[in-house]
Protein backbone atom coordinates (compact mmCIF):
# COMPACT_ATOMS: atom_id res chain seq x y z
CA UNK A 1 0.00 0.00 0.00
CA UNK A 2 1.86 3.47 -1.11
CA UNK A 3 1.11 6.33 0.87
CA UNK A 4 1.53 9.91 1.04
CA UNK A 5 2.63 12.32 3.76
CA UNK A 6 1.86 16.48 3.16
CA UNK A 7 3.30 18.11 6.06
CA UNK A 8 4.04 21.87 6.66
CA UNK A 9 4.72 23.25 10.32
CA UNK A 10 6.81 25.90 12.08
CA UNK A 11 10.64 25.15 11.06
CA UNK A 12 12.72 23.15 14.14
CA UNK A 13 15.58 20.83 13.99
CA UNK A 14 14.72 17.01 13.86
CA UNK A 15 11.43 17.23 11.98
CA UNK A 16 12.73 14.67 8.96
CA UNK A 17 14.20 12.32 11.66
CA UNK A 18 10.80 12.21 13.60
CA UNK A 19 8.59 11.83 10.79
CA UNK A 20 10.94 8.85 9.03
CA UNK A 21 11.62 7.30 12.48
CA UNK A 22 7.69 6.98 12.87
CA UNK A 23 7.45 5.33 9.51
CA UNK A 24 10.26 3.17 10.23
CA UNK A 25 8.37 1.91 13.37
CA UNK A 26 5.00 1.34 11.40
CA UNK A 27 6.79 -0.82 9.24
CA UNK A 28 6.90 1.80 6.02
CA UNK A 29 9.45 1.86 3.33
CA UNK A 30 10.29 5.27 2.42
CA UNK A 31 10.12 5.55 -1.69
CA UNK A 32 10.36 9.45 -2.24
CA UNK A 33 11.00 12.50 0.15
CA UNK A 34 11.39 16.03 -0.73
CA UNK A 35 11.23 19.27 1.27
CA UNK A 36 11.45 22.87 1.48
CA UNK A 37 12.29 25.83 4.14
CA UNK A 38 10.69 28.63 3.43
CA UNK A 39 13.58 30.88 5.47
CA UNK A 40 11.60 34.26 5.08
CA UNK A 41 8.46 32.62 6.94
CA UNK A 42 10.29 29.95 9.05
CA UNK A 43 8.65 27.17 7.61
CA UNK A 44 8.59 23.95 6.64
CA UNK A 45 7.47 21.95 4.01
CA UNK A 46 7.59 18.14 2.94
CA UNK A 47 6.16 15.83 0.83
CA UNK A 48 6.65 11.79 1.38
CA UNK A 49 5.62 8.35 -0.33
CA UNK A 50 6.19 5.24 1.85
CA UNK A 51 4.71 1.59 0.89
CA UNK A 52 3.16 -0.45 3.80
CA UNK A 53 2.33 -3.90 3.70
CA UNK A 54 -1.32 -3.94 2.85
CA UNK A 55 -2.46 -7.12 4.86
CA UNK A 56 -0.93 -5.94 8.35
CA UNK A 57 -0.95 -2.14 7.80
CA UNK A 58 -3.60 -0.05 9.85
CA UNK A 59 -4.25 3.60 7.95
CA UNK A 60 -6.40 4.88 11.21
CA UNK A 61 -3.57 3.29 13.85
CA UNK A 62 -1.25 5.35 11.81
CA UNK A 63 -3.05 8.18 11.67
CA UNK A 64 -3.74 8.64 15.46
CA UNK A 65 0.18 7.74 15.99
CA UNK A 66 1.11 9.97 13.61
CA UNK A 67 -1.43 12.94 15.38
CA UNK A 68 -0.33 12.43 19.08
CA UNK A 69 3.32 11.68 18.23
CA UNK A 70 4.63 14.34 16.32
CA UNK A 71 1.59 16.60 14.93
CA UNK A 72 0.48 17.87 17.98
CA UNK A 73 4.55 18.29 18.97
CA UNK A 74 5.53 19.81 15.96
CA UNK A 75 2.63 21.89 15.07
CA UNK A 76 1.71 20.54 11.87
CA UNK A 77 -0.68 20.56 9.15
CA UNK A 78 -0.75 17.60 7.77
CA UNK A 79 -2.35 14.89 5.45
CA UNK A 80 -2.31 11.41 4.24
CA UNK A 81 -3.36 10.22 1.20
CA UNK A 82 -3.79 6.56 0.41
CA UNK A 83 -3.53 5.10 -3.18
CA UNK A 84 -6.54 4.97 -4.73
CA UNK A 85 -8.18 6.75 -8.18
CA UNK A 86 -10.02 10.17 -6.94
CA UNK A 87 -13.14 10.85 -7.84
CA UNK A 88 -13.18 14.09 -10.03
CA UNK A 89 -16.45 16.10 -11.13
CA UNK A 90 -16.14 18.37 -14.22
CA UNK A 91 -18.57 21.39 -14.50
CA UNK A 92 -18.35 23.27 -17.92
CA UNK A 93 -20.24 25.86 -19.50
CA UNK A 94 -20.16 25.70 -23.69
CA UNK A 95 -16.38 26.35 -24.26
CA UNK A 96 -15.37 22.47 -24.93
CA UNK A 97 -11.52 22.62 -25.54
CA UNK A 98 -10.60 21.58 -21.76
CA UNK A 99 -13.50 19.44 -21.57
CA UNK A 100 -12.36 17.08 -24.67
CA UNK A 101 -8.39 17.18 -23.45
CA UNK A 102 -8.87 15.74 -20.13
CA UNK A 103 -11.88 13.64 -21.08
CA UNK A 104 -9.33 12.39 -23.75
CA UNK A 105 -6.52 11.84 -21.41
CA UNK A 106 -9.01 10.18 -19.25
CA UNK A 107 -9.95 7.86 -21.59
CA UNK A 108 -6.04 7.08 -22.78
CA UNK A 109 -5.36 6.53 -19.07
CA UNK A 110 -3.11 9.60 -18.69
CA UNK A 111 -5.45 10.79 -15.87
CA UNK A 112 -5.64 8.01 -13.05
CA UNK A 113 -9.22 9.33 -12.10
CA UNK A 114 -12.87 8.55 -12.01
CA UNK A 115 -15.77 10.76 -13.43
CA UNK A 116 -18.59 10.48 -11.81
CA UNK A 117 -20.62 13.25 -13.81
CA UNK A 118 -20.45 16.13 -16.02
CA UNK A 119 -22.30 18.90 -14.63
CA UNK A 120 -22.94 22.20 -17.23
CA UNK A 121 -25.31 25.22 -16.75
CA UNK A 122 -26.21 25.30 -20.09
CA UNK A 123 -27.29 21.67 -22.12
CA UNK A 124 -24.56 22.20 -25.25
CA UNK A 125 -21.79 19.87 -23.61
CA UNK A 126 -24.59 16.59 -22.89
CA UNK A 127 -23.50 14.81 -26.46
CA UNK A 128 -19.76 14.97 -25.28
CA UNK A 129 -21.10 13.48 -22.24
CA UNK A 130 -22.92 10.42 -24.32
CA UNK A 131 -19.63 9.96 -26.31
CA UNK A 132 -17.58 9.16 -22.87
CA UNK A 133 -20.44 7.47 -20.98
CA UNK A 134 -20.36 9.55 -18.09
CA UNK A 135 -23.76 10.91 -17.18
CA UNK A 136 -24.79 14.97 -17.58
CA UNK A 137 -26.55 17.29 -15.13
CA UNK A 138 -27.88 20.52 -16.87
CA UNK A 139 -28.55 22.58 -13.77
CA UNK A 140 -29.10 26.36 -14.81
CA UNK A 141 -28.88 28.97 -12.60
CA UNK A 142 -29.75 32.69 -12.50
CA UNK A 143 -29.83 35.02 -9.74
CA UNK A 144 -33.61 33.91 -8.55
CA UNK A 145 -32.58 30.34 -8.71
CA UNK A 146 -28.31 29.95 -7.22
CA UNK A 147 -29.18 29.19 -3.89
CA UNK A 148 -31.49 26.25 -5.24
CA UNK A 149 -28.56 25.18 -7.87
CA UNK A 150 -25.92 25.38 -5.66
CA UNK A 151 -27.81 23.03 -2.98
CA UNK A 152 -28.35 20.58 -5.68
CA UNK A 153 -24.56 20.76 -6.89
CA UNK A 154 -24.06 19.84 -3.31
CA UNK A 155 -26.32 17.19 -3.20
CA UNK A 156 -24.68 15.31 -6.78
CA UNK A 157 -21.29 15.80 -5.03
CA UNK A 158 -21.90 14.30 -1.91
CA UNK A 159 -24.06 11.48 -3.84
CA UNK A 160 -21.00 10.49 -5.82
CA UNK A 161 -18.39 10.50 -3.04
CA UNK A 162 -16.52 13.25 -5.16
CA UNK A 163 -13.23 14.78 -3.88
CA UNK A 164 -12.58 17.37 -5.87
CA UNK A 165 -13.98 19.90 -8.97
CA UNK A 166 -12.29 20.67 -11.88
CA UNK A 167 -14.19 23.76 -13.48
CA UNK A 168 -13.50 22.89 -17.25
CA UNK A 169 -14.27 26.68 -18.59
CA UNK A 170 -17.46 26.63 -16.26
CA UNK A 171 -18.21 30.31 -16.86
CA UNK A 172 -20.25 31.18 -13.33
CA UNK A 173 -18.84 31.77 -9.87
CA UNK A 174 -18.84 28.89 -7.61
CA UNK A 175 -20.61 30.13 -4.31
CA UNK A 176 -19.44 29.95 -0.79
CA UNK A 177 -21.43 26.93 0.07
CA UNK A 178 -19.73 24.78 -2.43
CA UNK A 179 -16.18 26.65 -2.15
CA UNK A 180 -16.38 26.06 1.72
CA UNK A 181 -17.42 21.90 1.58
CA UNK A 182 -14.51 21.37 -1.08
CA UNK A 183 -11.31 23.75 0.28
CA UNK A 184 -8.49 23.74 -2.15
CA UNK A 185 -10.59 20.87 -4.09
CA UNK A 186 -11.89 23.10 -6.64
CA UNK A 187 -9.18 23.72 -9.58
CA UNK A 188 -9.99 26.56 -12.39
CA UNK A 189 -8.38 27.57 -15.44
CA UNK A 190 -8.69 30.91 -17.20
CA UNK A 191 -6.24 33.39 -19.67
CA UNK A 192 -3.32 35.07 -17.67
CA UNK A 193 -4.53 38.77 -18.82
CA UNK A 194 -6.10 39.71 -15.78
CA UNK A 195 -6.18 42.47 -14.15
CA UNK A 196 -5.18 43.90 -16.71
CA UNK A 197 -7.97 42.82 -19.60
CA UNK A 198 -10.90 41.52 -18.37
CA UNK A 199 -14.53 41.60 -19.56
CA UNK A 200 -16.39 39.12 -22.43
CA UNK A 201 -13.30 39.79 -24.94
CA UNK A 202 -9.96 39.66 -23.25
CA UNK A 203 -8.23 38.48 -26.35
CA UNK A 204 -9.35 41.35 -28.93
CA UNK A 205 -8.44 43.67 -26.16
CA UNK A 206 -5.07 42.38 -25.36
CA UNK A 207 -4.71 42.22 -29.63
CA UNK A 208 -5.54 45.90 -29.66
CA UNK A 209 -2.94 46.32 -26.89
CA UNK A 210 -0.30 44.97 -28.46
CA UNK A 211 0.95 42.43 -25.80
CA UNK A 212 3.87 40.26 -26.67
CA UNK A 213 3.18 37.41 -24.45
CA UNK A 214 -0.38 35.30 -23.67
CA UNK A 215 -0.92 32.90 -20.65
CA UNK A 216 -3.05 30.88 -18.91
CA UNK A 217 -3.15 30.48 -15.23
CA UNK A 218 -5.07 27.43 -13.38
CA UNK A 219 -5.62 27.75 -9.60
CA UNK A 220 -7.37 26.32 -6.57
CA UNK A 221 -10.61 28.63 -5.69
CA UNK A 222 -11.28 30.65 -3.21
CA UNK A 223 -14.14 33.44 -2.25
CA UNK A 224 -11.68 36.03 -3.88
CA UNK A 225 -12.75 35.68 -7.45
CA UNK A 226 -9.32 34.52 -9.33
CA UNK A 227 -7.09 35.27 -6.51
CA UNK A 228 -6.89 31.40 -5.09
CA UNK A 229 -3.40 29.81 -5.01
CA UNK A 230 -2.29 29.21 -7.97
CA UNK A 231 -1.11 25.74 -9.45
CA UNK A 232 0.52 25.96 -12.95
CA UNK A 233 1.27 28.60 -15.48
CA UNK A 234 2.55 29.01 -18.83
CA UNK A 235 3.04 31.68 -21.52
CA UNK A 236 3.95 32.05 -25.20
CA UNK A 237 5.50 34.85 -27.49
CA UNK A 238 2.66 36.66 -29.87
CA UNK A 239 3.80 39.23 -32.64
CA UNK A 240 2.25 41.62 -35.11
CA UNK A 241 1.78 38.84 -37.45
CA UNK A 242 -0.78 36.83 -35.36
CA UNK A 243 -4.42 38.09 -35.79
CA UNK A 244 -6.84 37.97 -32.56
CA UNK A 245 -8.24 34.32 -33.95
CA UNK A 246 -4.33 33.45 -33.75
CA UNK A 247 -4.30 34.85 -30.15
CA UNK A 248 -7.38 32.89 -29.20
CA UNK A 249 -6.22 29.27 -30.29
CA UNK A 250 -3.25 30.18 -28.76
CA UNK A 251 -4.32 30.62 -25.64
CA UNK A 252 -7.06 27.75 -25.46
CA UNK A 253 -3.78 25.57 -26.35
CA UNK A 254 -2.26 26.87 -23.01
CA UNK A 255 -5.26 26.53 -21.17
CA UNK A 256 -5.77 22.75 -22.31
CA UNK A 257 -2.00 22.32 -21.17
CA UNK A 258 -2.41 23.85 -18.13
CA UNK A 259 -5.35 22.94 -16.55
CA UNK A 260 -3.98 19.31 -17.44
CA UNK A 261 -1.07 20.10 -15.57
CA UNK A 262 -2.55 21.40 -12.58
CA UNK A 263 -5.25 18.24 -12.36
CA UNK A 264 -2.28 15.76 -12.61
CA UNK A 265 -0.17 17.41 -9.66
CA UNK A 266 -3.57 17.66 -7.59
CA UNK A 267 -4.30 14.01 -8.38
CA UNK A 268 -0.34 12.78 -7.27
CA UNK A 269 -0.53 15.15 -4.40
CA UNK A 270 1.77 17.01 -5.07
CA UNK A 271 0.45 20.69 -4.32
CA UNK A 272 0.83 21.89 -0.51
CA UNK A 273 -1.24 24.99 0.09
CA UNK A 274 0.03 27.93 2.65
CA UNK A 275 -0.80 31.44 3.20
CA UNK A 276 -2.57 31.40 -0.81
CA UNK A 277 0.02 30.06 -2.12
CA UNK A 278 1.17 26.78 -2.96
CA UNK A 279 4.27 24.72 -2.78
CA UNK A 280 4.79 22.48 -5.69
CA UNK A 281 6.61 19.37 -5.56
CA UNK A 282 8.62 17.96 -8.74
Amino acid sequence: MRATLLIHCPDQPGIIHAVTGLIQQEGGNIVYLDEHVDRQAGVFFMRLEADFDAGAWDASAFRDAFSGTLARPFEMTWSLHLDRASRMALFVSKYVHCLYDLLGRYQAGELRVEIPFILSNHPDCEPIAKQFGIPYYHIPITRETRAAAEARQLELLAAHQVDFIVLARYMQIVGPPVIAAYPNRIINIHHSFLPAFAGAKPYHAAFERGVKIIGATSHYVTEDLDEGPIIAQDVTPVSHIHSVADFIAKGRDLEKMVLARAVALHLDHKTLVYNNKTVIFA
